[in-house]
């Protein structure tokens, strides 16, 4: 494998936290959650085998933590199979780099995000001007320069399926970026959203401090393209998803989960869609 990758320029350790951080969730026998500061890491396999995978690869400086919860869940000197990225934002791979070099596995992601996983091209900056909390004010300092993972990166397969996940099938959810994607398995609605929706309103420093848990729209300070979030927000919902795992906040399930997702699509306007900032208009 390519040995020679890095991350953007512009990569560096965040000081964001929350009460969560530290914290794993055994969601079902084969679906871990793990928070790292503000963001979710989910492991899927059955503990103390070699036979899993990990979704996505969490903030800048987490490799170590990454690791150790690994190693935990699975047993010493464990790597997964693959890396399955739902998109490329700077705080679903920060540690990909560390990673990939200590591993050597293949990483897997739509082929609309791999020009930001290839050096080729920058997301656009995080838009500070949107309404919302501190923490979209703080976005400014957030990294956005593409990563270059060369040729340990590739497309997902056409068909929808995901390597080394027998199950599940990805679903393209775009809008908070091209190539976002989440993660269903039909046979027990389990659904790995990424940030297509989260369980907190990631814009607002108290609650992601706190992790109040609530369904809502995706966090507004990365999301460029509102109607097509709405597309993939609706598209979920229609799944019936029964457990939701999320790249920011708690997982959720039952009613909880299916009355807070309809809620969502009859009023993603309100909730997720803010009154001001430069993408709000985009289409």
């Amino acid at each position: 494998m390519d040995k020679d990758i890095s991350y953007g320029n512009d990569y560096k350790f965040i000081p964001a936290t929350s009460i969560g951080s530290g914290r794993g969730l055994e969601v079902l026998p084969d679906l871990y959650s793990h928070t790292i500061q503000i963001v979710n890491i989910c492991l899927v396999g059955i503990p103390n085998t070699k036979d899993f995978v990990l979704v996505d690869a969490e903030m800048p400086d987490s490799a170590d933590k990454i690791i150790s919860v690994i190693e935990e869940r699975f047993g010493a000197n464990s790597r997964p199979k693959a890396i399955i990225l739902t998109h490329g934002h700077f705080d679903h791979v920060g540690a990909i780099v560390e990673l990939v070099k200590k591993w050597a596995v293949p990483i897997f992601a739509h082929e609309l995000e791999l020009p930001f996983l290839t050096g080729k091209m920058s997301y656009p900056k995080p838009d500070a001007s949107v309404e919302g909390g501190l923490i979209a004010k703080m976005s400014p300092m957030f990294p956005n320069e593409p990563i270059n993972l060369g040729e340990n990166v590739q497309g997902l397969p056409a068909d929808g399926s995901v390597p080394y996940m027998p199950g599940f099938r990805w679903i393209h959810t775009p809008g908070h970026s091209p190539g976002h994607i989440s993660l269903f398995r039909d046979e027990d609605g389990t659904l790995i959203a990424g940030d297509a929706f989260v369980t907190v309103k990631q814009d607002s420093l108290y609650k992601v401090l706190t992790q109040e848990l609530e369904v809502n729209g995706l966090p507004r300070y990365f999301t460029t393209v509102w109607n097509a979030a709405r597309k993939s927000v609706e598209k979920l919902q229609s799944l019936k998803p029964r457990i939701a795992i999320t790249g920011h906040g708690k997982p959720i399930s039952g009613a909880t989960l299916s009355n807070g997702l309809k809620k969502l699509v009859d009023e993603f306007d309100k909730i997720a869609i803010p009154d001001y900032g430069k993408f709000v208009d985009n289409s």
